[in-house]
């Protein structure tokens, strides 16, 4: 039967290659089949597969286009009460986020696709893409904000992105994108990528968005919390520090994960959010998503549909450039731009490398093609309202399952397409299945730290500027502009010292040709008088 099985499997894969079909992908031409590549997309998007809800999940924190509009009237005298958007039991604006979920599901599916499958058609390299991590955190927490509390509106930010994605696209067209990424010092580039990682993994530690386990305090600003009780408006432990049952549930959810990436196992992040959303989708407990409260019995009714096709509605073209005048969207603009154009030089390099794809010059077959579609990628990305388009890291698992050409990208980008059918499930993944996930994205990325120059302070001190900043300030642009401004006025000390030793030894050199002008000089005035005495001297005469 197996023998059968391999025979079938080797006609199939030497039928497909010397087709056109199989020309077409350069199959034969990079030592790889058509079964090999197939395994490969299926490696690459079960490494990735997490980021739908992960992605949805972010940004809906941002509230999106939802507003005060969408609110519920007060009941007594038919008012809406400004910080209703703060209100977890206003089912008027409850409704609004829980639409705009499913639209951010789909539209992270949809720009995931459509990135793999150009990815894949037009530069023929197995990289999967999908929204970037970082740059979706710094979106909704940092610009736009927790329910728009932040200095930006979701539609500017959406023009924020759309530009971004013009930019990068342009830049990678004319070449500039090596040029623009030397300008940063590596360590604060090295800096950035761990930065980043403290900052997605604070964000999965806090009860929005993730287990719980840190919360608000009076008097240290943060402390340990994963209370079974919590004051719904300023979220400070009310009882039961570290008694809740979510928390814990994560906990073994995040165990789950570690011991799968231990042991080398595809797909372990996928499994640990499984574990976790499998229990939580059991009514009845106290870990369930679907409490019996009206708005977990309209969620739950969603969810046994399974399968449905939602139409994006207020994210699709959700685009305004009103308040372009203010700095805060440079900044966005120009920090997105630099993480955009960092991440994906890093990305493609290592990928390539890891996939023999690299040639003796440095530069791997399909370079130009994939800046190009990484950018425009983004601006799809802000067409349906989700954050920057990247290309991801876990594609690695697919190149090591052997896949080498764009057919692992295309088989990513269907799985990505099938995805769109199952909003109903991915719409009810817990919090604290997802934030798991995210302090394991922050684990991931802090391995370049050790690429960083501690010894030199000039290179270590940024890099740390840079790091602590993040999280701490709950900013990227923080942490980049934080470390820079250290690292440049390190820089500039150096040469101020350095041109004052100029100016001392310039003056010391000054001196002595002087004091030598002036021995000299003394030297041939004694020896005229001398001569002069000399000549004069009767008695010698």
């Amino acid at each position: 039967m197996v023998r059968d099985w391999n025979t079938i499997q080797k006609g199939l894969d030497q039928a497909i290659s010397k087709s056109k079909f199989g020309r077409f992908f350069n199959l034969e031409a990079r030592k790889t089949t058509f079964t090999r590549e197939l395994r490969a997309g299926t490696a690459t998007f079960l490494t990735m597969a997490y980021i739908i809800s992960v992605n949805a999940t972010i940004i809906a924190d941002s509230g999106g286009p939802c507003s005060v509009s969408d609110c519920t009237a007060l009941p007594a005298n038919q008012t809406v009460d400004p910080t209703c958007t703060l209100d977890p039991n206003n089912k008027g604006y409850q409704n609004c986020l829980s639409k705009l979920k499913s639209d951010l599901i789909v539209a992270t599916s949809l720009s995931s696709m459509i990135g793999s499958f150009a990815m894949g058609l037009f530069a023929n390299l197995p990289f999967g893409l999908a929204p970037g991590m970082g740059a979706n955190a710094y979106l909704a927490y940092n610009l736009v904000g927790y329910h728009g509390t932040g200095p930006i509106p979701y539609r500017t930010a959406m023009a924020v992105v759309l530009l971004e994605g013009i930019a990068f696209l342009c830049i990678a067209v004319l070449g500039l994108r090596a040029k623009l990424a030397r300008l940063i010092p590596s360590s604060i580039r090295l800096a950035c990528a761990a930065g980043i990682g403290l900052f997605i993994a604070f964000v999965g530690l806090q009860a929005h968005q993730g287990v719980g386990l840190v919360g608000p305090d009076p008097a240290t600003l943060l402390t340990l919390s994963a209370c079974r009780s919590v004051d719904p408006a300023s979220g400070e432990c009310v009882g039961g520090k570290m008694q809740s049952p979510t928390f814990w549930l994560g906990f073994v959810g995040f165990i789950i994960m570690c011991y799968g990436l231990m042991k080398n196992i595809k797909g372990s992040m996928i499994y640990g959010m499984l574990f976790v959303t499998l229990i939580s989708w059991i009514r009845g407990t106290s870990v369930t998503i679907f409490p019996h409260t009206p708005l977990g019995d309209t969620n739950y009714e969603y969810f046994k549909n399974v399968v449905d096709f939602h139409k994006i509605e207020s994210t699709f073209w959700a685009i305004s450039f009103t308040n372009f005048n203010r700095s805060q969207v440079w900044v966005a603009l120009a920090t997105l731009l630099y993480v955009d154009v960092l991440a994906t030089t890093g990305t493609l390099y290592t990928m390539a490398e890891i996939g023999g794809l690299v040639n003796e010059e440095g530069g791997f077959e399909g370079e130009y093609v994939a800046y190009m579609v990484d950018a425009g990628s983004t601006v799809v990305g802000s067409a349906v309202g989700v954050s920057p388009i990247a290309t991801y890291i876990e594609s690695t698992a697919g190149i090591r399952e052997g896949g080498r050409t764009g057919l692992t990208a295309v088989v990513v980008g269907v799985y990505f397409g099938l995805s769109i059918f199952l909003t109903p499930m991915l719409t009810s993944v817990p919090p604290w299945a997802v934030g798991p996930s995210l302090v394991m994205v922050g684990v991931l990325m802090m391995k370049v730290v050790k690429e960083i120059d501690w010894e030199n302070v000039r290179e270590g001190v940024p890099a740390f500027v840079t790091m602590v900043l993040m999280p701490l300030t709950y900013s990227i642009s923080n942490g980049i502009v934080g470390g820079i401004g250290v690292y440049v006025a390190l820089g500039l000390c150096d040469y101020v010292v350095g041109w004052i030793k100029w100016v001392v030894e310039m003056k010391r050199m000054v001196a002595r040709e002087r004091n030598q002008i002036s021995a000299a000089a003394t030297t041939t005035t004694a020896a005229a008088e001398l001569r002069n005495v000399e000549s004069s001297d009767p008695v010698r005469d």
